[in-house]
């Protein structure tokens, strides 16, 4: 992934700076990147707030654990979350109770 992608994923996730140089994401927006090296994939998800050093993407998802991913090995992410009728509905297979 290049920085420019990045910088495109986070703005559709309405991230803003915060502290610590962290970009953490709008309300309700969560992230989920993928990443590969050498044929073995990783998913990380739940991301709340990224931010970039030196080709080393930092990331915290919302339990506050954190994951340090090469750059050029993240080659896609999903943004979802930000409305309410998203915050509302439920993945396939869960019932409500």
């Amino acid at each position: 992934m290049t920085e420019a992608m990045l910088k495109r994923i986070l703005d559709e996730a309405q991230a803003k700076k915060g502290e610590g140089g962290e970009q953490e994401l709008g309300e309700g927006r969560r992230i989920t990147l993928y990443a590969a090296h050498a044929g073995v994939p990783l998913t990380v998800s739940k991301v709340v707030a990224l931010r970039v050093t030196e080709g080393t993407l930092h990331a915290r998802n919302d339990k506050g654990e954190r994951f340090f991913l090469a750059l050029e090995d993240v080659f896609a992410a999903g943004v979802e979350g930000g409305t309410a009728a998203a915050a509302l509905s439920r993945k396939a297979g869960f019932v409500g109770q």
